[in-house]
């Protein structure tokens, strides 16, 4: 049984103590945020931290699921305990990605794996409504508020591509709205877009122009919860002064939009993003930023920085390497940067992260500066739903950490990256081996493992995960190798208001002084700190010499 969340907050104190860590609260950033150095903290609600035991099972659910595919009690309450105690400022988080809110299927389904419900929070019923096993729409503004008064941005991940499935409980929608077949094949752009994910995940007909009514069983819904004639009203509102017709892609936009305009949410992830056309995304940011505009208009006090809206998109397989084409088969490629997005979530860095450090970092610099300029990407090294982990047995924690914080890009920590949570649950089939509850218990414990702690990965994650967030240049400078031995490297930052720059060195010998090379970035005589040993040295002959106790140095100019 997970601890509840005082527990959960004194453990955690207790854990930071035996490993020597530094305190929760983040030093203060010295650099405007910048959605480019992000760093994006993904987490399942269900899974991360239980505020609240009386949600946790709602709508008649039981606990009946095959292992870790059924509700295991993360709610609102506990994601908001965990931001009021500083624990992501404590990793240098900037902005919380949650899975979808909204209220899922009521029943469970097999899917060939056991029995699944829909605790992921992909498999809507009503898109209008926050599911009752995460709390109730008071939490989420809770939640909201709590992170914004940190300065963390919300990233809402919506679904455009698709309803939940359909159970004896959750009836399909009309015929008009969605389609049961064919399953997609994947092999062109009609086979990955005008079809169904998987069987019995019915398709929404984002292509077509044709008006609908609303679905009967969610207007019976809306009836029996005393909210019909409200929404009805909103929707009629919405198509008047949008012009737009009453297609099933609007409807969505418009509930989607909706929670931003109530609760000021900064932007969102999009989900299967390749199984929609590609129009459709910037047709959704147009509503989106209107519904965020008006936010913004209504509470001018609680906007954060410069206000800009964000959109990420999961294109499931896109590289780095692609640039601004992504090939959708067939001859034909999309640049799902130019409809509506940002950023792209980049899917090579777990392969990617089996080289050297050099091979990334400079493989990454050379995409972002050259055929993506003023566009980025969304770095990771694991996922709810990537079974090509870079460490699902969490041998190299330290080491993610480095390729993961320190590549250029912005960077998405999944739940427990931080904690060595392991990806592969021998009990568990397919992608449920990923969505293990937060591993509070091991970190409280300060569990050994594979040579290391748990506290200790903890801590190096939250050093290396604040340097980044004081220093823009790390995810959205310039890249420059220094040294081979111990690797070295500079990243440089020069924009309109502000320039920074930092070097850092990994793999360091411990045990004796070491000299790092700091090539020109630092001039002789200049006072620099190490931020990973809180010492501070002097330059001479373009170098510093460490104290010698840690393996990593991360420098930047001395207060």
């Amino acid at each position: 049984m997970k601890p509840t969340s005082i527990a959960l907050s004194i453990a955690f104190a207790g854990s930071l103590a035996i490993s020597g860590s530094a305190a929760l609260a983040a030093p203060p950033q010295k650099m405007p945020f910048m959605w480019e150095n992000a760093t994006v903290y993904f987490l399942l609600t269900d899974r991360f931290a239980n505020g609240d035991r009386a949600n946790d099972l709602a709508y008649g659910r039981k606990a009946d699921a095959a292992p870790l595919r059924g509700y295991l009690g993360g709610d609102l309450k506990g994601l908001t305990a965990k931001v009021k105690e500083g624990y992501f400022d404590s990793l240098g988080v900037d902005a919380i990605w949650l899975t979808p809110p909204v209220e899922q299927i009521h029943a469970g389904t097999d899917e060939g794996t056991g029995k699944s419900y829909g605790f992921h929070g992909y498999w809507a019923r009503d898109f209008t409504a926050l599911d009752a096993n995460l709390g109730t729409e008071q939490d989420f503004r809770d939640f909201v508020d709590a992170a914004h008064a940190r300065g963390i941005r919300v990233l809402l991940d919506v679904v455009m591509n698709h309803t939940g499935p359909v159970t004896q409980a959750d009836p399909v929608w009309p015929a008009d709205w969605v389609r049961t077949s064919p399953t997609c094949t994947h092999k062109d752009a009609p086979t990955t877009i005008s079809c169904t994910l998987v069987d019995n995940l019915p398709d929404v007909r984002t292509e077509s122009d044709t008006p609908v009514a609303l679905p009967p069983a969610l207007a019976e819904k809306w009836k029996k919860e005393g909210r019909y004639e409200r929404e009805v009203k909103e929707l009629d509102d919405f198509f008047a002064r949008t012009g737009y017709p009453r297609a099933p892609r609007y409807y969505l936009m418009k509930w989607h939009a909706d929670w931003i305009r109530k609760y000021g949410i900064d932007g969102y992830r999009a989900d299967t993003v390749k199984h929609t056309e590609a129009g459709v995304w910037k047709e959704l940011r147009t509503v989106t930023e209107a519904a965020h505009d008006e936010w913004k208009k209504a509470n001018p006090g609680k906007v954060l920085g410069d206000g800009k809206f964000f959109t990420v998109a999961e294109v499931y397989n896109y590289s780095i390497g692609h640039g601004r084409e992504f090939d959708m088969g067939g001859g034909v490629k999309t640049d799902f940067h130019a409809n509506g997005f940002d950023s792209l979530i980049n899917f090579s860095l777990p392969a990617d992260a089996k080289g050297g450090y050099e091979s990334v970092f400079a493989r990454f610099d050379t995409q972002l500066h050259g055929p993506l300029r003023g566009k980025s990407v969304l770095n990771y090294l694991d996922s709810h739903d990537d079974a090509n982990a870079f460490d699902a047995a969490r041998v190299k924690p330290f080491e993610s950490a480095n390729k993961l914080l320190l590549a250029p890009g912005a960077a998405q920590i999944y739940y427990g990256d931080e904690t060595a949570r392991r990806l592969d649950i021998a009990e568990a089939v397919g992608d449920a081996k990923l969505r293990s509850p937060m591993n509070w218990d091991e970190l409280a414990d300060n569990a050994a493992r594979d040579g290391y702690r748990v506290a200790d990965v903890r801590a190096h994650w939250s050093k290396v995960g604040q340097f980044r967030r004081a220093h823009v240049a790390i995810g959205a400078g310039r890249h420059g190798k220094l040294a081979d031995a111990p690797y070295t490297f500079s990243r440089t930052y020069s924009g309109n208001a502000f320039a920074d720059k930092v070097v850092v060195a990994l793999d360091v010998p411990v045990g004796k002084p070491v000299a790092i090379k700091v090539g020109g970035i630092f001039a002789n005589g200049t006072k620099v700190r190490d931020a990973y040993a809180d010492a501070t040295y002097t330059v001479a002959n373009g170098a510093v010499r460490t104290g010698g106790k840690f393996n990593t140095v991360l420098l930047e100019a001395a207060p």
